[in-house]
């Protein structure tokens, strides 16, 4: 849990989330009307500190024009889960005042990575960034961001600290409470991953492009229920138990259905298709019992199914007995879920016509979701999320690349982004000591990945 916040003031206002833009996810900036912020006594740059299960804070900056009139603030993914709320949830706002930080320590967010580097390129991406203890924050590029005013654009400008965004846990600040940081301020920066106190997952709604009216309706299935089961009571009926996600490889199934879980609050359990096939009799059925019976007990739950067309395909077809017990097991535990289990099941795959027809009758996979190949607007999202913090040339055009890359899902963009990445490098290989523990933070700061990167990922990644 984040420092606990100060006594909510009379100038502590109740505003109602919404999800920022994409582009300005990971930059610590709050939106919020011109009468929210005449209520809270404060201006553009000040410091907001949001209270909602925990504390979070952010700077403040005016609300996007339609946003004018509403009692609401923006706030992007790990703002939301810092704050512990949803989109639709309310939060207690006020004024706050951050110290400059003596010493800040970040530890990666996720446990796959090691990170080694000057901290002074850390400690140049944050400057001015309002933070607290527990916190889960991103590093950033170089980003155009409309009506900055002067005093932010700092924040906008920052050489990026890597070719991609890095996600860090705010171990500890001196002195604690809300702090930031200044040229004075001591950075240090753990090789090693360290649990934060604020347990969500690191992948939100942010992280998804292209795929606006699915979260939307995924929303409405899934996150309305396992965030207000009352509701359904009321009305006598029974939520959505599962929801069928359809369509090409790489278009971001799992991806989505972790976002949902996490902004859902809710416990994320994975089931790989082909891995929980084993090879005693009845394990298959055992291991799939054990998944449920954990989410029922750690609930609200969602239960990811990858590929369930390779545990559950037509029963007509598949002449295994292995196969028809594993069907028929997964029909008694869906069909066991009733209106007092806050558990559902989200189910990918790419062969929806392989299913076992039974899945798909009411209770069971009654709702389903096709997840195709994005269009242009979707393919510029994406790469906008695949190349936050990374440092663009001035000749990157990310419209341009959406054009180009017609057909591409997901995992394609990712993949071109990452090897626009790798042909950074190769050409700064000549000024790099390899034997050396770190880069210099001069040559970190000279780094951009350029048009001419993309166009050669181009001939290397492939739909």
């Amino acid at each position: 849990m984040a420092d606990a916040p100060a006594e909510i003031d009379k100038r502590s206002i109740r505003l109602q989330v919404a999800a920022a833009r994409q582009e300005e996810s990971g930059h610590g900036i709050a939106r919020l009307p011109k009468a929210a912020l005449s209520r809270l006594g404060a201006m553009e740059g000040d410091v907001l500190e949001i209270t909602g299960k925990d504390v979070t804070v952010a700077r403040a900056m005016l609300a996007y024009p339609e946003d004018e009139g509403l009692d609401v603030i923006r706030l992007d993914g790990l703002q939301r889960g810092n704050a512990e709320v949803g989109s639709g949830e309310h939060v207690q706002v006020r004024k706050a005042e951050s110290r400059p930080a003596q010493r800040v320590v970040f530890a990666p967010a996720q446990q796959s990575m090691r990170l080694q580097g000057p901290a002074v390129a850390l400690k140049r991406n944050f400057l001015g960034r309002p933070m607290i203890a527990g916190d889960l924050v991103a590093t950033t590029g170089r980003h155009q961001v409309g009506d900055i005013p002067p005093n932010l654009s700092r924040m906008f400008n920052t050489p990026a600290y890597a070719l991609t965004q890095i996600r860090l846990n705010v171990v500890t600040t001196t002195p604690k409470g809300i702090v930031h940081i200044d040229e004075n301020t001591e950075v240090e920066l753990r090789e090693m991953f360290e649990e934060a106190q604020n347990t969500r997952g690191d992948i939100n709604y942010d992280d998804v492009g292209g795929m606006s009216d699915t979260i939307r309706q995924l929303r409405e299935m899934v996150e309305l229920p396992l965030r207000y089961p009352e509701l359904f009571t009321r009305l006598g009926v029974d939520p959505p138990r599962g929801v069928l996600l359809h369509g090409p490889p790489g278009t971001g199934k799992t991806r989505l259905a972790q976002a949902v879980a996490n902004e859902s609050d809710a416990n994320f359990m994975l089931i790989n298709g082909p891995e929980i096939m084993g090879s005693g009799y009845g394990e298959s059925e055992k291991r799939l019992r054990e998944v449920f019976e954990e989410a029922e007990k750690a609930a609200p739950s969602i239960i990811f199914i990858d590929e369930i067309d390779s545990i559950a395909p037509k029963r007509t077809q598949v002449h295994g007995e292995t196969e028809k017990r594993l069907v028929a097991q997964l029909l008694t535990l869906m069909d066991g879920l009733n209106s007092r289990v806050n558990v559902v099941v989200i189910a990918a795959t790419n062969r929806p016509d392989a299913i076992d027809e039974a899945l798909r009758r009411p209770g069971r996979f009654d709702r389903e979701i096709v997840i195709g190949v994005p269009d242009e607007k979707g393919r510029r999202e994406i790469l906008g999320i695949h190349t936050r913090g990374m440092p663009l040339g001035n000749g990157v055009d990310l419209g341009e690349l959406a054009r180009t890359t017609h057909g591409f899902v997901g995992a394609d963009i990712a993949a071109l982004a990452r090897e626009a990445a790798i042909e950074t490098v190769r050409r700064i290989m000549p000024e790099l000591d390899l034997e050396a523990r770190t880069i210099p933070a001069d040559v970190l700061e000279k780094l951009a990945v350029e048009r001419d990167d993309f166009i050669a990922a181009l001939k290397r990644v492939q739909p």
